[in-house]
């Protein structure tokens, strides 16, 4: 392959770059050199930072899904679609009646912040992976009336929206986590579509949006929300005025609208749920570019108050070098997650498994979908997993639930997202490359 001759360092990486880009994005970078199964768990293995001016690329390139081929299930379990022919769904939420609420979206429009050589790869990347197609903007209500598993209604239930992500039901508002904002609207039990105009909340950390998702939890009381917001870089490369009140989750009075940091220095958590003792969790996407066996993603439990290092240090107090100025006070803080998922694995969904009707040894623990990696030799994430608990806390190695997301020649059929349990017991995985929302059982449908 020839490489046009530039006269500055930096034009000819633009040049070799464009070349893999146009080549397909051929893998490129480092490759994981940890056993498999080290990265995961309480104590994972973390290796020295790979330095490279190339970081490391490996693309699975949305494909969709081949007529009759959809993802593997667990052994002695069923998987249909719930749903198919939806617009990038991100997000699933179920309702008290059994209706389930999709939010069928993508990252907003941007400011212009000028070239930069990291943002063009990464804008040919999500493109490569599916991440770059418009936000549809709207929730879509779906209604399996006869529980075979396929939903026999679909609505638009509420449009209009800035790209909404969570969602949370507090007695009769439904809360949204838009992009930019909290908003709500009146619900009553049946509705299969809003026309009211959503009402503000809170204004939500915005801008950029590097990572744009943002997701709501209510207190078990609902005098309380919760909302995640992640950061707007890498590791704080476009400066940290810019991440005022980012790589966090707020806690919000939803009366008044008032909201205030309930833990930060996380990177980009999404998912989130109530442990059987009251204690909020989430998942969390670590940083990129330093080795395809670093950083673990992480699932947490969440202290009021704690910081997690973003972007200073990585699984408590290790330094990452490349962050300047240094935060010695701050990393002297760093609090360690509870539990690793593996090297850019992606964990966006998470539901913890009460009140499913799947087998046994999946009844008490935390479903998670991961929406995979592109930092990474050989791919990692890319299926649903189920992390184990006993006594309140992550035990075990991650079991996988939902897999066959990637071809053998390594693209992707599908990406799962968010999971949700619905009201029969089944677990409900959205796919946003295969635009289908998934229903997996604990029984073959009838």
């Amino acid at each position: 392959m020839r490489i046009p001759c530039f006269s500055t360092p930096g034009r000819r990486l633009l040049a070799v770059l464009s070349v893999l880009l146009a080549a397909g994005l051929a893998a490129c970078g480092d490759t994981s050199k940890v056993p498999p199964g080290t990265d995961v768990g309480a104590t994972p293995t973390l290796t020295e930072p790979v330095k490279s001016m190339i970081p490391t690329v490996n693309i699975a390139p949305a494909q969709g899904w081949p007529e009759g081929v959809k993802p593997q299930p667990q052994a002695g379990m069923a998987v249909t679609a719930l749903a198919t022919g939806l617009d990038h769904p991100r997000w699933v939420y179920v309702l008290p009646n059994g209706d389930v609420l999709v939010a069928e979206s993508n990252n907003p429009p941007k400011p212009d912040p000028g070239f930069s050589l990291r943002g063009w790869v990464m804008g040919k990347v999500m493109k490569r992976a599916g991440a770059a197609v418009p936000s549809a903007n709207r929730i879509t209500l779906l209604r399996d009336t006869d529980g075979d598993g396929q939903a026999e209604t679909r609505t638009v239930f509420l449009q209009g929206l800035t790209s909404p992500f969570g969602m949370a039901l507090v007695g009769k508002e439904l809360f949204i986590a838009n992009a930019d904002a909290l908003v709500k609207v009146p619900y009553e039990e049946g509705q299969t579509t809003i026309t009211a105009t959503p009402v503000k909340v809170v204004d939500l950390p915005a801008g950029i949006n590097h990572h744009w998702t943002k997701n709501v939890i209510a207190s078990r009381d609902g005098s309380k929300l919760y909302v995640t917001v992640g950061s707007n870089s890498n590791i704080g490369e476009n400066g940290m005025d810019i991440e005022v009140d980012r790589a966090a989750i707020h806690e919000v009075d939803p009366k008044t609208g008032t909201r205030r940091l309930f833990a930060s220095g996380l990177r980009n958590p999404n998912g989130m749920g109530w442990g059987a003792d009251g204690t909020l969790w989430t998942v969390v996407n670590e940083r990129d570019e330093i080795g395809s066996d670093l950083v673990p993603d992480y699932l947490t439990s969440v202290k009021d108050g704690a910081f997690y290092g973003w972007p200073y240090s990585y699984y408590g107090q290790t330094v990452d070098v490349r962050v300047k100025p240094p935060r010695p006070d701050l990393v002297a803080k760093a609090v360690a997650p509870d539990y690793a998922l593996g090297s850019h694995v992606a964990p966006l969904g998470m539901v913890f498994s009460e009140g499913n009707q799947l087998p046994s040894s999946l009844a008490s623990g935390v479903f998670i979908g991961e929406h995979g990696s592109w930092n990474r030799k050989p791919h990692s994430g890319y299926k649903v997993v189920f992390v184990p608990f006993v006594g309140n806390k992550p035990t075990g190695k991650p079991v996988d639930v939902l897999t066959g997301f990637l071809s053998p020649d390594g693209k992707a059929y599908g990406r799962p997202v968010g999971v949700a349990i619905d009201k029969r017991g089944g677990l409900l995985v959205a796919d946003d490359v295969g635009n289908v929302i998934w229903r997996v059982s604990g029984q073959t449908p009838r």
